[in-house]
């Protein structure tokens, strides 16, 4: 019986306090196991029912804040019900408000229309217009009264409407000016420097005889990376330095995209460039035949003078052509005529070659000349494809720079070859022209031989 009860109480214990910090130590008898367990059970008693007591408050409290909720619930349903009735009247108010303000302005719809479109086209042109560097205020305000024209809620005033105007008639009148402004310019190395320039209407922006360009992203007048040829510029420096009086000026009237292709365009030394060595080449052969020429024209002339001066002298031949044909006639004048023909023949001869000096080669190089241009472009063509090969046609610049850059040479060659052919026809007819002279005089004086022998 002992041992039963002994049991119950171990399970007792385990079941009811095992963890807990009171049963640190083991029991040593067994009235002192059943004494604490008895405690246990009378101390866990307590503890429920301390935690009964706890959840029956905590309900009641749950309770009561469900009854204010439900209140609550019950006060917002109520306003929200008022509300609508109220959004009901107000939203029918406002549509009689509306319809009654639809039929006071009339016409004035169309006007606030216009206003507002007028605001924002003008606000467009102003933002890229040069005459923004003096004006920068007006695009903000330009925006406002086009957000204001555009609400049914707000009216515009006369000062408003009439400070459209205004802004539109200064903008006109602006265009037909020529005003010096000092502002803030980025120069060509990218610093930002105060300088006084001058504005030509609503074309066009110079400073130090530069043309400028107006950034609208950034508000700021920037130099040109590269600059239009001089007679622009010079023209533009001109008009700078002076302050009365009437200046030639290369206006842009498209406001920049006409100055932009300007600008692009190659100068002729770049034209040149892009011919590379067969180019040089073509010009290293131009100017040997300018130079042949002219000293075969100078060569000839200076001949020709003397042959002239001799033409009038036939009795003392000297050391000319001329001359030379003379004194054979001279030394000879016991020789018949056929003997003397062909002296003189012989001598015309040795003397002919003389004036064609250098002009086969002129010859030639006007043939070279554009056969050399043509291989420029073939070789031009064929990196040209090489290209469009590797990136494709999908760019047209591509394909139209490739190809200007190959005709460089044919246009450099037919340059060449034009004036080369006019010179060799130039200088081959002035050696005609002595030959001529020549045979003139030595016919002569073969007639004036047969008269006198038969």
């Amino acid at each position: 019986m002992i041992s039963k009860v002994f049991k119950a109480a171990l399970v007792a214990a385990f079941v009811f306090g095992l963890g807990n910090t009171a049963f640190a130590a083991q029991p040593v008898s067994m009235d002192e196991l059943l004494d604490q367990v008895k405690q246990g059970r009378v101390k866990d008693a307590a503890q429920n029912q301390q935690r009964i007591q706890e959840f029956q408050a905590d309900r009641s409290r749950q309770q009561q804040l469900l009854r204010q909720m439900e209140a609550e619930q019950v006060r917002q349903e109520n306003l929200s019900k008022q509300l609508e009735d109220t959004f009901e009247v107000n939203d029918a108010a406002i549509i009689d408000l509306e319809r009654a303000l639809q039929e006071r302005l009339g016409e004035l719809k169309e006007l606030f229309g216009v206003l507002q479109q007028a605001a924002g086209d003008a606000r467009g042109n102003f933002d890229s217009s040069v005459t923004q560097i003096q004006y920068p205020d007006r695009g903000e305000w330009l925006t406002e009264f086009a957000q204001k024209m555009g609400s049914s809620t707000r009216m515009p005033t006369m000062e408003e409407i009439e400070r459209i105007w205004f802004e539109l008639q200064r903008e006109m009148t602006e265009s037909a000016k020529v005003v010096t402004v000092n502002t803030n310019v980025v120069t060509a190395d990218g610093t930002e420097e105060a300088r006084d320039v001058v504005r030509v209407g609503l074309f066009n922006v110079v400073s130090d005889g530069n043309y400028l360009e107006y950034v609208p992203e950034t508000g700021r007048l920037v130099e040109l990376q590269r600059q239009p040829q001089s007679r622009y510029t010079s023209r533009a420096g001109d008009l700078q330095d002076s302050s009365e009086g009437l200046h030639g000026f290369a206006v842009d009237p498209t406001r920049g995209q006409l100055l932009a292709l300007l600008v692009q365009s190659p100068s002729l030394t770049e034209r040149i460039a892009q011919g590379k060595e067969v180019g040089y080449v073509i010009i290293t052969l131009g100017v040997i035949a300018i130079l042949i020429a002219l000293w075969r024209l100078f060569a000839l002339s200076a001949t020709s003078a003397k042959v002239n001066r001799q033409a009038k002298n036939l009795e003392k031949p000297g050391n000319n052509p001329l001359g030379r044909v003379l004194k054979i006639a001279h030394d000879n004048p016991e020789s018949d005529v056929e003997s003397l023909e062909l002296k003189l023949g012989e001598q015309i001869l040795k003397e002919t070659p003389k004036f064609n000096t250098a002009l086969p080669f002129l010859k030639i190089i006007s043939v070279v000349a554009p056969l050399l241009g043509l291989l420029g472009t073939v070789t031009g063509m064929i990196i040209t494809f090489q290209a469009i090969t590797l990136y494709g046609a999908g760019d047209p610049k591509l394909m139209a720079g490739g190809i200007s850059t190959a005709l460089v040479t044919t246009v450099l060659g037919l340059c060449v070859a034009i004036p080369t052919v006019f010179l060799h026809t130039l200088v081959q007819s002035r050696a005609k022209r002595l030959t001529q002279i020549l045979q003139e005089e030595a016919a002569g004086m073969l007639s004036e031989r047969a008269e006198r022998m038969g």
